[in-house]
């Protein structure tokens, strides 16, 4: 018999699977680029720029070198700056905070919802004031925000909304996919995403031409013309590498969204009812792409500790509070001000998941996570 020292470990998320699968459209990607000489604001980011903002159902995007540097400039190209306030998940990677910091604005931190990771929109009200500008909800783990809620009121209070759609590619809300029907949407294309390069990479979504092409100006140096600079930019690029493989990954991102579901289904449905195991809420109205699939529990470093002894691995997101963090000191809120995301930092758990993950390595993680359940509920 195999022993248990010998069996694989099922990995968080295999990329180099990912790579296997279309290894020989990226292959010839590759070599189309690197044979054309054109690497920078080629034919390829050309292309692939049309076809990310027709997947996403809206007219324009924009690539840049990162999901940090798309939500930047997305709040750069909507004026925002010093003096202003935008208001941020208190529960988030800190990425949504310090693009905020960037452009010299405050970041505002508000709650999330008591069992859904994202915005809570009874708590973004009572945050606005005169300086705030815009609203920057998360899609976290791949689940939409509550955008009607937020909507109105953007929309009675003249605020802007920037999404930050890092972790919800090809996510619909209302039947529609994230980035449609909004003014400006931030993507990551960080090899863990749904929609993942070999480097980083972003891009911004957009229904309003002027605003991409001050996006397009501020990622080049703030220029349409080379020597000619109409504004400070910088220099933020979505290079043609990049560009021609994500064009390949992007013919398959509902295939692979599909996967990501089916696995979701299986740990909602083998791990319901455990005791002491809080399960993703999918809330009404919205079509979550599942880039993480958490749990939470109080004794989550003892369920993570259990796991790695039997070959899982898994991860936690976030487990320091951005407001607790260093780079914040001072700045944020102290601690205990904000217990919603205490809470989650404290207790979130992410297992496996991922287009390549197996069936039978999805309920070897179920059967590892009852068990453990079970344990703790004897004792």
């Amino acid at each position: 018999m195999t022993s248990r020292a010998e069996t694989p470990r099922v990995p968080f998320l295999d990329l180099k699977a990912a790579y296997e699968e279309l290894r020989p459209e990226t292959d010839a990607a590759v070599a189309r680029v690197l044979d054309s000489g054109r690497y920078l604001l080629g034919p390829e980011l050309e292309r692939f720029e049309a076809e990310f903002a027709a997947y996403c159902e809206t007219d324009h995007a924009v690539g840049v070198n990162s999901g940090m540097d798309a939500l930047q400039l997305a709040l750069r190209g909507l004026g925002i700056g010093p003096g202003d306030e935008v208001i941020v998940p208190s529960h988030t990677y800190i990425a949504s905070w310090l693009a905020v910091s960037a452009t010299g604005a405050t970041p505002v931190p508000v709650e999330p919802h008591e069992d859904h990771p994202t915005l809570d929109p009874l708590l973004v009200e009572k945050a606005i004031t005169p300086r705030t500008r815009a609203l920057l909800p998360v899609h976290l783990y791949g689940h939409p925000a509550d955008m009607d809620a937020l909507r109105e009121l953007a929309d009675r209070h003249g605020l802007h909304i920037v999404e930050d759609a890092a972790q919800a590619h090809g996510a619909r809300y209302r039947g529609r996919r994230i980035g449609a029907g909004s003014s400006v949407a931030a993507f990551s294309f960080y090899p863990g995403k749904n929609l993942g390069c070999f480097g980083d990479g972003g891009a911004v979504v957009t229904g309003d031409p002027e605003l991409a092409e001050r996006l397009r100006m501020l990622r080049n140096y703030g220029s349409r013309q080379k020597y000619s600079h109409e504004m400070k930019g910088t220099n933020s690029r979505l290079d043609e590498m990049q560009a021609a493989v994500l064009r390949i990954r992007l013919a398959h991102l509902d295939d692979w969204n599909g996967r990501r579901s089916a696995l979701a289904a299986e740990y909602l449905s083998g791990l319901a009812g455990l005791p002491g195991i809080g399960l993703p809420v999918t809330a009404p109205g919205t079509d979550p792409v599942w880039h993480l699939f958490t749990v939470r529990t109080e004794r989550r470093d003892e369920l993570r500790s259990h796991l790695d002894a039997r070959g899982i691995d898994t991860l936690t997101h976030y487990p320091v509070p951005v407001h607790l963090s260093p780079a914040y000191a001072g700045e944020a809120p102290p601690e205990g001000s904000l217990p919603r995301a205490e809470s989650f930092a404290r207790q979130v758990l992410s297992l496996p998941i991922g287009p390549h993950l197996e069936r039978t390595q999805a309920l070897r993680v179920i059967d590892a996570v009852r068990e453990w359940a079970e344990r703790v509920d004897r004792a």
